[in-house]
């Protein structure tokens, strides 16, 4: 691997990082560039090529992962969840969260079953899928 595409993954590896960090809080484009030094088109083909997935797509599952347990794993409203996780509106992380689990949030915590194994293996066995 060249000395240049080594440094780019850790560019676009820090961004991702910050999404992962400060997945509930507002994070644009502009910001996430600059933590990888980059243009922001550039960081916009450069994240997808690396990752497979546009910045946007891959925050927006990071939200619906910590939405999906915090469903399961507490009695909060869906509502509250939804902010909690960093959506502006109710309307958005419902039809996103339909899109990429396949149910609305209700409809998979009624589904649900809180499960006693790591939470490691529960994260892999339950993660969404960015393709769909």
């Amino acid at each position: 691997m060249s000395r240049a595409v080594e440094e780019s993954n850790r560019a676009m590896l820090r961004a991702r990082d910050a999404m992962d960090r400060a997945y509930a809080h507002p994070l644009d484009i502009p910001a996430l560039a600059r933590i990888a030094h980059a243009s922001e088109a550039h960081f916009i083909r450069t994240f997808r090529a690396t990752f497979g997935e546009t910045p946007h797509r891959y925050l927006q599952r990071r939200r619906v992962e910590r939405a999906m347990a915090l469903l399961v794993e507490t009695e909060r409203d869906v509502t509250d969840i939804c902010y909690a996780v960093g959506f502006g509106s109710l309307g958005t992380f419902s039809r996103t969260f339909r899109q990429i689990v396949g149910e609305s949030p209700t409809d998979f915590r009624r589904r649900a079953v809180p499960t006693n194994v790591p939470s490691c293996f529960t994260k892999a066995w339950t993660r969404p899928s960015s393709f769909g």
